[in-house]
């Protein structure tokens, strides 16, 4: 697996490095096939994720614990919560939160004058929308079938492949389950490299305005270098000392950045067009949730609905992977609950902070917002919003370091998640290698970088698209699989739903690692890829 994704993450990267202009244009082709002819099928696998995991919190199979019936879980609610968020969401919600309204303002849904009053209402609500449940259940689909293969069936290992086992059986363990796993190498470069190509330069940016430091491709590359260092020391200290310690301070700054932007901030209009937007969205999710404007033509759908639902689900069997790793003793409902309803509050309240702050000051002619993001770029129009601020200067610090931790938590988990995929026979309580992590953390910032400067935001957006959709088709035979076993373990009769598990699973085994940045045996012990 190792050798191929790497062959995979080439075609895509090498073609681009060396012939910009021409890789963009095919990538730029293969971008109008998918959203051209296959747009509707990202928009109908989100509504049926969404639609399953109703009727599974809603089910009986809600009560189903990971694990044995007396588990308890491992980290306190909050901990695991904080862990999820910043390694699902990253810092995509900081740069996100600030300017996204600004391209719906510009260029609304619906046939909607662009700057107009309707407009700007539809501006605030369409980031809860991409960020919302949806989201979040392509997100915990693949974390509960996990979860319940390795906790409940006590699978030996822990890769996506795994999750396909109800449908594919054994060939989970040939050339089929490799092929599964190598798309999800493949779909998380695509996404992780996004989330460094936009985050990167925000980073950048901030720290030229703070610093005497210039804008530039050395500050671009100082910037990763941080990063590293960050991802290093949070492998070297494990999952209880690095990745909970590294995550509980971001959502405690995040929470400080929250806080002072609610005091200074315009706070009526947040919060007024907060709960106007959460009207809208509750009132027009179906018509969001398949807006297509096949008569009027104008691309909302493939620019922005499709590209996040793409994103999603190339992030989408990570996420599972690292979530089900550290959600034994919770349950199905638990983790539908906390992730689609706790994980879209956290993404509300950034829209509803940092968004409708931008918001207010395009509207009140104090920065023109809308007009920096068409002329300069996103990254601008976040740094003269956050510089707007009272006290502008601490607000910036604080942003730029949010971003930073955000990126050091999600690609320190992206790493390690791709390094244990690809490394041979990695059973439970090993770690792969150090050098197999960093090298992993290496190939995502090359990939960023090459495709930043080769063709910018719409090239990243190209690439999270076209490596989601081979996974469309792996997730489907996972929400498939995950329904089988739930049915064939209760039909079984062995125990009650709730406390449902194999015959004879034998001894817990140990739960020493997670799949993120827990590294606690020396090196040599670690599994060769």
């Amino acid at each position: 697996m190792f050798w191929f994704s790497l062959l995979l993450v080439a075609v895509i990267c090498v073609p681009v490095m060396i012939a910009p202009q021409r890789g963009k244009q095919v990538l730029d082709a293969v971008l109008g096939l998918l959203t051209g002819k296959f747009g509707w099928l990202y928009l109908w696998f989100a509504v049926a994720v969404f639609g399953f995991l109703i009727w599974l919190a809603c089910s009986r199979y809600g009560r189903v614990k990971f694990g044995e019936p007396g588990d308890k879980p491992e980290f306190s609610t909050l901990s695991w919560m904080a862990m999820i968020f910043t390694s699902a969401i990253g810092g995509g919600i900081m740069y996100w939160g600030v300017i996204e309204w600004a391209h719906y303002y510009n260029d609304p849904p619906m046939g909607m004058a662009p700057r107009s009053v309707e407009a700007a209402h539809w501006a605030a609500t369409y980031p809860m929308f991409h960020w919302g449940f949806t989201a979040w259940g392509l997100f915990c689909l693949p974390a509960l079938a996990l979860a319940y293969v390795y906790h409940v069936r006590k699978q030996r290992t822990l890769r996506l492949s795994d999750a396909c086992r109800g449908v594919i059986g054994d060939r989970a363990d040939g050339w089929l389950g490799r092929m599964i796993d190598v798309l999800f190498i493949f779909g998380l470069v695509g996404a992780a490299g996004t989330s460094l190509g936009l985050e990167v330069p925000v980073v950048s940016d901030g720290l030229a305005v703070l610093t005497p430091l210039n804008k530039g491709a050395l500050l671009d590359v100082g910037v990763v270098v941080v990063w590293t260092v960050l991802f290093g020391a949070s492998v070297f200290l494990g999952l209880q000392r690095g990745l909970k310690r590294l995550a509980d301070f971001n959502i405690w700054l995040a929470f400080a950045l929250g806080a002072f932007l609610l005091v200074v901030g315009p706070t009526v209009f947040m919060i007024d067009t907060f709960t106007n937007s959460v009207g809208i969205l509750l009132q027009n999710f179906v018509e969001m949730s398949f807006y297509t404007d096949p008569v009027g033509g104008s691309g909302f759908e493939e620019d922005w609905t499709v590209f996040y639902w793409g994103w999603w689900i190339s992030y989408a069997p990570f996420v599972g992977l690292f979530v089900a790793k550290i959600s034994k003793g919770r349950t199905i409902r638990g983790m539908i609950a906390g992730m689609c309803l706790a994980g879209s509050a956290g993404c509300w309240l950034s829209f509803a902070l940092l968004g409708n702050t931008a918001l207010y000051y395009e509207i009140s002619n104090l920065v023109p917002v809308a007009d920096i993001v068409r002329s300069q770029g996103d990254t601008a129009a976040i740094m003269a919003t956050l510089s707007s601020l009272p006290l502008g200067t601490a607000a910036l610090t604080i942003f730029v370091v949010l971003v930073l931790v955000f990126l050091a938590t999600t690609l320190d988990s992206s790493a390690y998640t791709m390094a244990a995929v690809a490394s041979r026979e990695l059973p439970r309580g090993t770690d792969p290698a150090r050098w197999h992590r960093v090298f992993w953390a290496a190939v995502l910032a090359g990939v960023s970088l090459i495709l930043m400067y080769a063709g910018g935001l719409e090239a990243l957006q190209t690439l999270s698209i076209i490596t989601a959709f081979p996974l469309i088709f792996v997730l489907a035979m996972v929400m498939v699989s995950f329904r089988r076993w739930l049915l064939a373990d209760a039909a079984a009769g062995k125990k009650p739903p709730e406390e449902a598990g194999p015959k004879d699973a034998g001894p817990a085994p140990e739960e020493h690692s997670a799949i993120v940045g827990s590294s606690s045996e020396p090196i040599g012990t670690s599994s060769a890829t």
